[in-house]
Formats: structure tokens, sequence, C-alpha cells
């Protein structure tokens, strides 16, 4: 036994043993300390992750058994809003913020499979995203990506790169999947995504899954809270109220703010019907999990 409490199946799933060769891909990049885009990484399946983030991702799993499950359908939520945002709602712009390690079926990808001229942003704070990211992206013209943090929204707006490859006359896509809850100052996070959204024209799109405050689940909550605030940043779950608030000045789309495993964007459908988000094989595993997801339309 480690000093975890977990045996090593359970602290190195899937063959991933602690790999003491293992380097950063570039100086100044620590790997020894689990990071919250390179367990999401491990967790959808990815190869840009280290002993430290699964380590954290294993005993995640053990609190939380529907966690991988939750990554792969939240990803999904990212990849089908963003192939209605071009096919059906005429979206060519996409700002995505706290975008995350590079994996299958990336925005750009997704939108430049229906459209070659979309473009797209990507922001994210860890210098490691921008290392494997640039070099994915060094032969894609419209896609960039940038190392900012959405907690100085306005620096992130200002900044030239974005202004010259983003019209912000036309409607954008505003992403933040998965990463608001990682502000833990509420006020803080809502002064940065309402500077975010205002910037946008009328017209636009924000996008976003948020960590519910379930006190049904507390216990489970705050132990996994606890693992992510070992990790490079800590975690602000709220309760639903709250998330709603970030949608402000915006006209909910499908099936409004709901539980991922509810969630379409065709709106509210039972369990039997086609269409959502989740498959119908999840929605027993991930019935509760504790995060809601919405797409809005910024009216003005």
């Amino acid at each position: 036994m480690s000093g975890s409490g977990l045996d090593e199946e359970q602290r190195f799933p899937m063959g991933t043993a602690p790999d003491a060769a293992e380097q950063p891909p570039a100086p100044g990049i620590d790997i020894t300390k689990p990071h919250v885009a390179r367990i999401y990484d491990y967790f959808l399946g990815g190869k840009h992750n280290y002993a430290a983030d699964r380590e954290a991702a294993a005993q995640l799993l053990r609190v939380m058994p529907a966690v991988r499950a939750a990554a792969r359908v939240n990803r999904r939520f990212l990849i089908e809003t963003v192939r209605w945002l071009v096919q059906e709602a005429g979206v060519r712009q996409f700002l995505d913020i706290g975008s995350g390690l590079p994996t299958q079926q990336n925005v750009h990808e997704v939108a430049q499979s229906i459209d070659k001229d979309a473009r797209v942003v990507y922001v994210d704070n860890d210098p490691l995203v921008r290392v494997h990211a640039e070099a994915l992206l060094a032969t894609t013209p419209n896609t960039i990506v940038l190392e900012a943090d959405m907690r100085d929204p306005e620096a992130l707006l200002n900044r030239p790169e974005v202004r010259e490859h983003l019209d912000f006359s036309q409607p954008i896509a505003l992403l933040l999947v998965s990463i608001v809850h990682f502000i833990q100052d509420t006020q803080q996070a809502y002064e940065a995504v309402k500077t975010l959204r205002d910037a946008l024209p009328s017209g636009s799109y924000l996008v976003m899954s948020h960590g519910l405050n379930d006190e049904s689940i507390a216990d489970t909550l705050d132990e996994a809270v606890a693992i992510y605030n070992r990790a490079n940043s800590g975690v602000t779950l709220r309760t639903r109220d709250e998330i709603a608030r970030f949608f402000e000045g915006c006209t909910l789309i499908g099936s409004g703010l709901s539980p991922i495993v509810d969630w379409s964007i065709h709106g509210p459908l039972g369990d039997e019907q086609e269409g959502r988000i989740v498959s119908i094989n999840d929605i027993p595993l991930l019935r509760g999990f504790p995060l809601l997801c919405g797409v809005g339309r910024i009216e003005s």
C-alpha cells in the first residue's frame, strides 16, 4: 500500500505505471504535480499526461466512478454543439478558453470539416497546452493558440492576435467548457464571463459546462474538490442559480441549463428518444452526476 491509501492497480489504472524516465516536454513545465488539463486528457484517453496526473485521476475515479464517462460526454457536448453552431446557427468564429490539451475532434477540426474557413482561437493558461497545440496547428492557418488567463479578460481581449483573427462585428461562439469552476472566487468568475460576453455582438453564443454543488452528495464532492485542490488549480462548485447567472443576457436554447445526462440541443427528450448528448447506455452511470451545461444566444 502506498501513502495514498491505494494499491498499485488503483493508483495507476489501465497499465499506466509511474515512469521514472518521464521528462517534461519543455523547460519550466512541472510534471511532478497533478494538472487539471492533463488529468482531463487522461480521462479522454490522451497521451499528454504523467504519473502524478494518473495518480490524481485514479483517486478521482475511486471517489466518483462516473468521472471518466462524464469527461467523455462533456467532450461530446462540446463537439456536438460546435457542429450545430456551424451547421444550424451559421457561426464561423470560435473563442475556446480553457481549451486544454489537443485530443481527437478538436474544435477547429469539427468546425473546419464543415467550413474550411471557420476561424478558431484557443486560449489556455498552461504552457504545456501551448507547446503541444502549436505543434498540432503549425499547418492550420485559420486556427491559433494563445497562452493567457481568462481571469484577466481585458488583457485577453486586447491581444492583437485575437483582434486580427476574429471579427468582433460578426457572431462568435464563446466556449467555456469545464473551465469557469476553476476560478475559485465567484465574483471574479462573474466579472470575467460578463466582460467576455459583453465584448461579443448580438447573435453570438455562450457555451458552458460547470460543476454543480449538489448537497445530496456533499461528502463525495468534498473529497473530489480536495483532490483538485492538491493539483495546480482549486475548484469551486456552484448552485444551479449561481451557474444560471453566467447566462444573463442570453436566451438558452435546446433543453436549457440541464444536467449533462439530460442535455439536448433539440430540447427536452425522453429516456428512449435519440438526439441527446449522452447515449442511452451512459444514462444509468451518469444519472445525478453534478455537471450542468447550457448554450445561450447572446441577445445584447
